[in-house]
């Protein structure tokens, strides 16, 4: 018992260390998953002396933890940011993945003196970006950039650890086996196939399954999240015995059931956020304990110079080459590139060498953790910066707003939202709250007030209304407080606005001709920037046309654009290096070339822009 509780003391310690340091972690932006890694190494054996060296231990702890994060970033992904981003990064996430294996797997090769399996094994190890470390960053370190980059990101990090899963899974075999590339056949595809499948399928029953019980066993709120937590846990645990990627199935259930209606959704939502943490953190002390510091300095250097390889050409061709077809500007797959974090997965699948008795196990173990640590640091402290330089910071919409979703029983129509008015909320300015929005409560000085009592509205005010759910977007902008824009704002939507009603040949007439082809002739500009996006444009998309960049500038609340801004001034190119433009700008400068070479002038031709 005493050596239970010392355990327990220092175990709960840790815990509180890595959630107060998290405090510090906010007010100066750094890394916080690498604060959490640092106090688990600062704790271990070549620190406070803590000796843990359970590796089959941490690998079933880091793999439960690692499906709760994977259920949570499912749980929170809304399917509109899956639909406009799936394709995309379900390449990035397969094709990506893939092509990071085997470029690093060659510089591992080179660089350590491994076997070229053995250098793609390492390569694979490394080859899946962290969830938790990517939502962390996007969702709470106030990054505001375009919805689709955006939701690219947070959907290929949530779906790319099945592949890198497999990949180490299979290539631990055969380097542990000794039979190197001999052993590769068609069974590796059929296994492939297999887990990707059952784990598609699983997820889907499962989040079906995680839906219909939530709606019939509505006694009692406070058991809502447990139901939650252990069917997913089943769904997991299912899956994998079934032999599909239990990793897999956890995500889509978690997509599934966060996109339906649910009993005490917003309970749910909250114990999720705060066992995410809570795995987050245990998770990678665990790791840090785990590892010893002191086997680092003589693989330093190698180690470090991969780490630069991944950031620098293995990430970014990756990723160009599973973009090249999709409508990607420079300057967005450069981002993409950047923002390909390593953390608690890549240690994770580098404790399985050495559970498969792989020679050198502890080589890919460490190699893996500098090159973590290395990625946390240069990557994980720069994405805002990066962002910046590249242009990619939109401005917001709304300024700070505080609001509350209230769950209503069965299936009623309308969400119950409590706004509080804060400073500068156009309410306060003299707007008036919609007739399609249904106010029925004020709390002013702790005092609850009817809304036709109230009068006019304080700052400070608590006020409950009732609203249609596709409204409540424009209730957002009612009671935000006004939206605070930098110089460089201003000019983000270029110099004037034009109408997307307007016929797209007048727009081709100023600053072509000869910039639309004749299916586009009877298009509008609206229609004609929605169709060059993929279908559907958002809020602050941005389409070079000729001398020209045209930007959205606002939406309606119907998903339509509202009003498109023209930018006159030229946007350089995020690189001269051709490998990230788009397939559509290789056809364009292809063609520009032709019209030079015969003599023909090429529209556009004063404006080198690159939207």
């Amino acid at each position: 018992m005493e050596a239970f509780y010392i355990i327990l003391l220092v175990g709960t310690v840790l815990v509180l260390a890595a959630a107060f340091s998290s405090l510090l972690a906010f007010r100066f932006g750094a890394p916080l998953l690498l604060v959490f890694l640092s106090i688990g190494l600062l704790a271990g054996v070549d620190g406070l002396g803590i000796r843990f060296e359970n590796y089959s231990f941490t690998f079933m702890l880091g793999s439960v933890a690692l499906a709760i994060v994977l259920f949570d970033s499912g749980f929170s992904t809304p399917i509109h940011s899956f639909r406009i981003a799936a394709v995309p990064a379900l390449t990035m996430a397969s094709a990506g993945v893939l092509a990071t294996t085997g470029l690093f797997g060659i510089a591992a090769s080179y660089m350590l003196g491994f076997s070229l399996l053995e250098g793609m094994l390492l390569g694979a190890i490394i080859a899946s970006t962290d969830a938790a470390a990517v939502f962390f960053l996007l969702r709470i370190g106030g990054i505001n950039i375009r919805d689709k980059v955006r939701s690219t990101l947070e959907v290929e990090s949530g779906t790319n650890d099945p592949m890198a899963i497999f990949l180490t899974v299979a290539l631990s075999e055969l380097v542990a086996t000794g039979q190197g590339f001999s052993g590769l056949d068609w069974h590796f595809l059929l296994l492939f196939v297999e887990e990707m499948g059952l784990g598609l399928i699983f997820g889907v029953l499962g989040g079906m399954m995680i839906v219909w019980v939530l709606n019939r066993f509505t006694s009692d709120r406070g058991l809502a999240p447990i139901f939650v937590l252990t069917l997913a846990l089943l769904v997991f645990a299912f899956t994998g015995t079934m032999g599909g990627s239990g990793f897999l199935a956890v995500y889509v259930a978690g997509m599934y059931s966060g996109n339906r209606k649910m009993f005490a959704k917003q309970q749910i939502t909250r114990f999720n956020e705060g066992l995410t943490w809570l795995a987050q953190i245990i998770m990678f002390l665990v790791l840090g304990l785990l590892a010893t510091p002191s086997q680092f300095p003589i693989l330093i250097l190698p180690a470090v110079g991969l780490a630069l390889f991944l950031m620098f050409v293995a990430r970014p061709i990756a990723v160009w080459l599973s973009l090249l077809a999709y409508d990607f500007t420079q300057q967005e797959i450069t981002f993409l590139s950047w923002v390909g974090l390593r953390g608690a997965v890549s240690i994770l699948l580098a404790i399985m060498p050495i559970l498969s008795g792989v020679d050198n196990g502890s080589v890919f173990f460490n190699v893996t953790f500098i090159i973590v640590l290395v990625s946390l640091l240069v990557q994980g402290w720069t994405i805002k910066p990066v962002a910046q330089y590249l242009g990619l910071i939109i401005p917001p919409r709304i300024g700070a707003i505080d609001k509350v979703e209230l769950d209503l029983p069965g299936k009623a129509t309308h969400e119950l939202i409590s706004y509080r008015v804060i400073k500068d909320s156009p309410l306060l300015s003299g707007e008036r709250i919609p007739r399609w929005a249904i106010p029925s409560l004020v709390i002013r000085d702790n005092r609850s007030i009817r809304y036709q009592y109230a009068g006019r509205l304080r700052e400070g005010d608590q006020v409950y209304l009732f609203v249609s759910p596709p409204y409540i977007g424009l209730l957002d902008r009612l009671f935000a407080s006004r939206a605070a824009l930098d110089e460089d704002d201003a000019e983000f939507f270029g110099a004037f606005a034009i109408s997307p009603t307007r016929p797209a040949k007048e727009l081709d007439a100023a600053y072509g001709p000869g910039l639309i082809n004749p299916a586009e002739q009877s298009l509008t500009v609206g229609e004609l920037m929605n169709g060059r996006l993929g279908g559907h444009a958002d809020y602050a998309d941005r389409m070079r046309f000729g001398s020209v960049v045209l930007i959205v500038r606002e939406m309606d609340e119907n998903g339509h654009i509202k009003s498109i801004g023209v930018s006159l001034e030229p946007v350089e190119p995020a690189t001269n290096l051709p490998i990230f433009i788009n397939m559509r700008e290789i056809a364009h400068r292809i063609r520009d070339r032709i019209r030079k070479y015969r003599g023909k002038p090429v529209p556009g031709a004063s404006s080198s822009n690159q939207s």
